[in-house]
């Protein structure tokens, strides 16, 4: 059989026998080095910049080796510089009969040392085109042997395979590395099971979540791992019919069902379950979301929907009230008073006449200044028509502790802002005057960075909760416009009742 079939069905065994790409490339190198019997075979390819980097070196065990080995290993080419480079430029084989003489190779120096004389490159061709060179040295001086080349042509397309092979492993290396990181950085818990419904995957967010390790998690069932007792069975059952019928029920559809954590209490979780696309058996994973904060928070909303509807219908039975105990009866009063100075001035009783006008137009006034402190409580006009600055300085006048303004912007804002930091700060001083006892009250609004903040300071006896009174249907109304509202108040040491709004400018 001649040498050239030889080397090749050596190369090719060497290959197909390797565990991994890393070791078939070493293998095929000294499978064509003892086939040849010559000394020493590099491969070479381009980094991201075109330039040729050795990827691997065999040499046979000789000291004499050592430097031209290490420096093979070091060396880098551009195109066309050494033998590595001719025949990445070329995309062609190249055969030196003494590399001790060729001028153009920079290691012909180290080749004399070592003893070495001919030197073969190939292309490494894949189907990608040539992806790299294939370099060997020989001590013997051998003319060039047009078979042999033919050979090592096949080489470089076995080499070829490897690297196309190692380029896939290093893809699926990378991928994944880029799905383990993602997996670790994920904010919500991601549990991956196997079609015995045994997790083989518990991310950190699953272990924060659910109180158990990953050492611990992985190899148990899933279902009695965090699933709830009386849906175990109904788990392991659809479980079951998926692997027999493949007819998916809850597959990548979004479920909102209860989990267990470790300690055995419960938690609201949004679950997505989908199957990977790996080889083998199915493999599953569950995406699960805490909506504990959502549920809460929607729980809240409609809470404050329904307290908005109360205080709103509150409000009108209340405006009802006024109108029908204060300015509807001096109103009736005045009607009656009317008709009665009608008939007397009928009768021609003068005096009379007089004295029921005189108490119609005090029951006119009366009425009217009732409807209008009803309106002021409503929604003042002069917060319509001047702004928060005036507005407040009315209300500060019929204060009966002197207030303090400390600061109002004379800038206007949106009427439904306006309104709210009007209604906030007048319910925070009128608890204040009525509940704190205090010496000194101040008012501020300042605005910052797009947000109104309105604040009510007393010096009084503190101890104010927000739940309670109207302050919690004016945080329902703040949280309409995305604001808040806070309130400190240490017993014995005042109230600072804060108002933040967005307000857009």
């Amino acid at each position: 059989m001649a040498i050239g079939v030889r080397t090749e069905q050596a190369v090719a065994r060497a290959v197909a026998g390797a565990a991994d790409s890393g070791e078939a490339q070493h293998q095929a190198l000294e499978a064509l080095c003892r086939s040849l019997g010559w000394s020493l075979a590099a491969t070479w390819e381009p980094d991201r910049s075109d330039v040729l980097r050795c990827t691997d070196v065999w040499v046979e065990a000789d000291p004499a080796l050592d430097a031209f080995a290490e420096a093979t290993r070091a060396y880098s080419f551009r195109r066309d510089e050494g033998l590595p480079g001719r025949v990445w430029t070329a995309r062609a084989p190249a055969w030196i009969t003494d590399a001790t003489a060729d001028p153009e190779l920079p290691r012909r120096a180290l080749a004399g040392e070592a003893g070495l004389r001919t030197a073969i490159g190939v292309p490494i061709e894949s189907g990608r085109g040539v992806c790299g060179v294939l370099e060997c040295f020989g001590r013997e001086q051998v003319e060039p042997d047009a078979d042999l080349l033919a050979s090592m042509e096949v080489v470089g397309g076995l080499l070829g395979q490897v690297a196309e092979r190692r380029r896939a492993e290093a893809d699926m290396h990378l991928s994944e590395q880029r799905y383990r990181a993602t997996l670790q950085a994920a904010l919500d818990p991601v549990v991956t099971m196997d079609h015995e419904g045994r997790v083989i995957e518990f991310n950190p967010a699953a272990e924060r979540v659910f109180g158990w390790t990953s050492s611990d998690a992985v190899g148990r069932e899933m279902a009695e791992l965090i699933v709830p007792e009386e849906l175990r069975e109904p788990h392991r059952a659809g479980l079951r019919r998926y692997l027999e019928t493949s007819r998916p029920h809850v597959l990548d559809q979004r479920l909102e069902v209860e989990a267990v954590r470790a300690d055995g209490s419960r938690l609201p979780v949004e679950l997505t379950i989908t199957r990977i696309d790996v080889p083998g058996p199915p493999v599953f994973t569950g995406h699960l979301r805490d909506i504990t904060d959502r549920l809460t928070n929607e729980a809240e909303l409609r809470a404050s929907r329904a307290r908005i509807v109360e205080a709103a219908d509150a409000a009108r039975r209340k405006i009802e009230r006024d109108l029908h105990d204060g300015a509807q009866q001096q109103l009736v009063g005045l009607a009656v008073n009317l008709r009665g100075a009608k008939s007397r001035l009928a009768k021609g009783d003068v005096e009379t006449t007089g004295e029921l006008l005189d108490e119609a137009v005090e029951d006119l006034g009366e009425a009217i200044s009732q409807l209008r402190e009803l309106a002021r409580g409503i929604h003042p006009a002069v917060l319509t028509e001047g702004g928060l600055t005036p507005a407040l300085r009315g209300l500060v006048r019929r204060s009966p502790i002197a207030v303090e303004i400390a600061s109002v912007p004379e800038d206007r804002f949106d009427p439904a802002v306006e309104s709210a930091v009007y209604f906030i700060l007048s319910e925070g001083l009128t608890n204040a005057v009525r509940h704190a006892e205090p010496r000194e009250i101040t008012i501020e609004v300042t605005h910052e960075e797009g947000v109104l903040v309105a604040e009510v300071r007393d010096d009084g006896r503190g101890g104010a909760d927000i739940a309670g009174g109207g302050l919690r249907g004016l945080a329902d109304r703040l949280a309409a416009l995305d604001g808040t509202l806070t309130v400190v108040s240490p017993a014995g040491a005042g109230t600072v009742l804060r108002a933040e709004v967005p307000c857009g400018s």
